[in-house]
């Protein structure tokens, strides 16, 4: 409705003068941003106001969120716990537990010098008959079998201060992805509780207010950044090819201390109004075409949604 209106006001004006430097009417448009949480929770916090002021990263609206904080502590401390175990598989055997290897080696090197000794003295009594072929195949058995325990004990030592196996190492590592992976969803959930503002903009309207249950995509502020405030006229069929994109206007309102310059973005591909079957020249007058144009941050800062203006085609004399 608010489009037909200012078109029969151009339409009326048009009729009453036949001069082609009439102003075209028109009115602000603005482009709002709406901001929402994709979970629903109670409003906790709001420390904007309406009127006022945002720039990127300012923050918006909290939403209840000790649930997703704990979400996000137990990430971390399941990565960290993940972390800690690929570092500890890469070291091996800690200083203390080597000393024991070692202590168990000395151990074993001594009973095999001993277990040697009574092996060779047997040995040469054996010669002499003075001890059975029994007793010594006994000593060389106890040496046979402390020189196996060394032997183990030094292996042991040997893989101790090696990492674990490497398959072991991956699948260490594979864990330490999902954590990472784990702790990032928990940080986006918590996120989605604690917004932000993504542009710069004026904090046009607040949809809920603190202490309120919002429902998960229910817009909390509505912003208007300056980028998104454009102009949009009404020209009728007969001067729509006095328009072109990039062409500058001028435009000016009420109480504005001077005209502010703009560029055309976009102009209607159909018509406002469509006449009955039948095509005439009187029918003709009445079809209008909108256009749309936009202007620099410092100019749109100055026009407010749903002002009247009236634009001429061209830069300000």
């Amino acid at each position: 409705m608010r489009h037909c209106f200012l078109a029969l006001l151009l339409v009326a004006a048009m009729g009453c003068s036949n001069n082609s430097d009439i102003p075209y009417q028109g009115y602000v448009e603005g482009e709002f941003v709406y901001v929402a949480s994709q979970l629903a929770g109670r409003l906790d916090l709001l420390p904007v106001a309406r009127g006022g002021y945002v720039h990127p990263g300012d923050h918006l609206f909290v939403l209840e969120h000790a649930l997703e904080q704990q979400g996000v502590d137990r990430a971390e401390a399941n990565l960290k716990r993940a972390r800690d175990t690929v570092n500890d598989l890469r070291k091996g055997l800690r200083p203390e537990e080597i000393d024991q290897i070692l202590a168990r080696i000395n151990q074993a090197q001594a009973s095999v010098d001993l277990s040697r000794l009574e092996m060779d003295r047997r040995q040469r009594l054996l010669a002499t008959g003075a001890v059975a072929k029994e007793d010594y195949d006994q000593a060389r058995t106890t040496y046979l079998n402390a020189a196996g325990q060394l032997k183990d004990t030094q292996a042991q030592l040997a893989t101790g201060k090696l990492g674990s196996r490497i398959d072991q190492i991956l699948a260490a590592q594979a864990q330490v992805r999902a954590s990472v992976a784990d702790l990032d969803q928990a940080r986006w959930y918590l996120d989605q509780k604690l917004q932000d503002s993504a542009v710069e903009g004026v904090v046009f309207d607040l949809l809920h207010y603190q202490g309120e249950w919002v429902q998960a995509g229910s817009p909390v502020v509505k912003l208007l950044p300056p980028a998104n405030v454009k102009v949009r006229f009404f020209i009728p069929e007969s001067d729509l090819g006095r328009v072109s994109l990039g062409q500058p206007v001028t435009v000016s309102c009420d109480g504005c201390p001077s005209p502010f310059a703009g560029t055309v973005s976009f102009i209607f591909p159909q018509a406002e109004y469509s006449p009955p079957v039948i095509y005439s020249q009187e029918y003709r007058q009445k079809l209008m075409f909108m256009v749309e144009a936009r202007f620099d941050l410092q100019a749109a800062r100055q026009l407010k949604p749903g002002q009247p203006v009236s634009v001429r085609l061209g830069s300000a004399q």
